[in-house]
C-alpha cells in the first residue's frame, strides 16, 4: 500500500465513519465490505434499505456490519430538515430542504453535518457539481478560505524509491478571474484564489508525508514570456507568500525548470524551489487535467483524487468511471482526514 500504511495505522488508532451516498453502486459496495473486514472505519450507505441489501446479496458483498440509511425513513428526518433550513436561511425554503434532503448527496452531507459520520465520499454516480454544491451549502468553506479547490496525490515507485508529488487545481476551478462587487470593486483578484489553491494543495501534499516545494506553473520563467496567465501565476505566490509566510514556493516557472537542476541553474539559480519542486500550481483546469493524466499514464504514477480542499469536513468526490478498489483507497483518504 506504500502511502497508506500510516493513514491505515492512524485509521486503526482513531476509528471515524465514512459516508456512501450511492450505496447500491457495486463498487462502493466492494469497497465497503474491505474496509469493514479490514475494520478500518464505521461504514454508511445511503439508499434504500431492502435495495441496498439486494445489491449486496446479489454480487456477494456482506455490508451486515454497515448502517444503510434511507432518507425516505430516516427517524431524525425533521430535525436534519430544520438544521438544513438554518443553514440555508434566506436562502432555501423548508419544501426546497426537503427537497433537496430526499436525494443521497444532500442526505449524506446532512449527515456529516449532524455529526453521523466524520466524512463524505461520493460521485460514483453523482457528477463534481452534484458532489460540491450540497458541501458548499452545508458544510461550507472553513475559515480564511474563499473557494474550493482541489489537488491529486501521485504516488510511484522508481528504482526502489517512493516517490509523491502533489498538484493542483485539476478538477475544481476552471479559471482564475476576479471577483467584483455591483460597483467594480475587486473583493476577490484572481491572484488570490490561485494562491489560496497554492497554500491549500501546500497543506495537503504535507498531510501525505510531502515536503511542500511549490511551483506555481505558467509557460514563462520569471517573467520570460508575457500575456495569458503569466502575470497571474506571478502574482500568486507573491500573494501565498503572504497568507503563509512560511511556505516554500516561487514562480512563475516552465515546468522544467521547476523540476530539473540542470534548466534552473540557468533560467533561475537563486531559487530555493526551482529543480527540486514537488508540489505544482497549475493556473487553469485545462493544464492541470492534462498535466496530472500524462503523469499518471505515461510517468507511470497512480493518481489519488480529486482531494477537496478548503472545506470545514472532509468530502471528497469519485470519477463517474472509477474501479472499486480506487473508492477503497479514496475512503481511506478520506476518513484519515477527518
Amino acid at each position: 500500500m506504500g502511502m497508506f500504511d500510516k493513514l491505515i495505522a492512524n485509521l486503526k488508532a482513531s476509528k471515524k465513519t465514512i459516508a456512501f451516498t450511492e450505496g447500491t453502486d457495486p463498487r462502493i459496495l466492494w469497497a465497503a465490505d474491505k474496509l469493514l473486514k479490514e475494520d478500518l472505519m464505521g461504514v454508511v450507505l445511503c439508499g434504500n434499505v431492502e435495495e441496498v441489501k439486494a445489491a449486496a446479496a446479489k454480487d456477494g458483498f456482506d455490508v451486515s456490519k454497515a448502517q444503510i440509511l434511507d432518507a425516505a425513513t430516516y427517524p431524525e428526518m425533521e430535525a436534519l430538515v430544520a438544521q438544513m433550513v438554518e443553514l440555508r436561511k434566506g436562502k432555501m425554503t423548508e419544501e426546497e430542504c426537503r427537497a433537496a434532503l430526499t436525494k443521497s448527496n444532500y442526505f449524506g452531507t446532512m449527515l456529516v453535518k449532524a455529526g453521523k459520520a466524520d466524512a463524505l465520499l461520493g460521485g460514483a454516480t453523482y457528477s463534481t457539481a452534484d458532489t460540491v454544491r450540497p458541501a458548499l451549502q452545508i458544510i461550507k468553506t472553513k475559515k480564511g478560505s474563499n473557494l474550493v479547490s482541489s489537488s491529486f496525490i501521485l504516488f510511484r515507485e522508481k528504482d526502489g524509491q517512493e516517490e509523491k508529488i502533489a498538484m493542483g487545481d485539476c478538477a475544481i476551478n476552471l479559471a482564475y478571474t476576479d471577483r467584483v462587487d455591483k460597483d467594480g470593486n475587486v473583493v476577490l483578484s484572481a491572484a488570490r484564489q490561485l494562491a489560496e489553491v497554492a497554500v491549500e494543495t501546500a497543506r495537503t501534499a504535507a498531510f501525505f508525508g510531502i515536503d511542500p516545494k511549490v511551483a506555481v506553473l505558467s509557460f514563462s520563467t520569471y517573467g520570460s514570456g508575457k500575456g495569458g496567465t503569466v502575470q497571474l501565476s506571478h502574482d500568486a505566490v507573491a500573494e501565498a507568500r503572504s497568507i503563509d509566510p512560511e511556505l516554500v514556493i516561487d514562480g512563475e516557472f516552465q515546468f522544467d525548470a521547476a523540476v530539473s537542476a540542470e534548466v534552473a541553474k540557468t533560467k533561475c539559480p537563486d531559487s530555493k524551489v526551482a529543480g527540486q519542486a514537488n508540489t505544482f500550481i497549475f493556473p487553469l483546469i485545462e493544464a492541470g487535467n492534462i498535466g496530472y493524466k500524462i503523469a499518471q499514464r505515461l510517468g507511470g504514477f497512480e493518481a489519488y483524487g480529486p482531494i477537496l480542499q478548503g472545506l470545514n469536513a472532509p468530502i471528497n468526490d469519485l470519477s463517474r468511471g472509477c474501479t472499486a478498489d480506487e473508492v477503497y483507497k479514496m475512503a481511506i483518504i478520506t476518513a484519515g482526514m477527518a
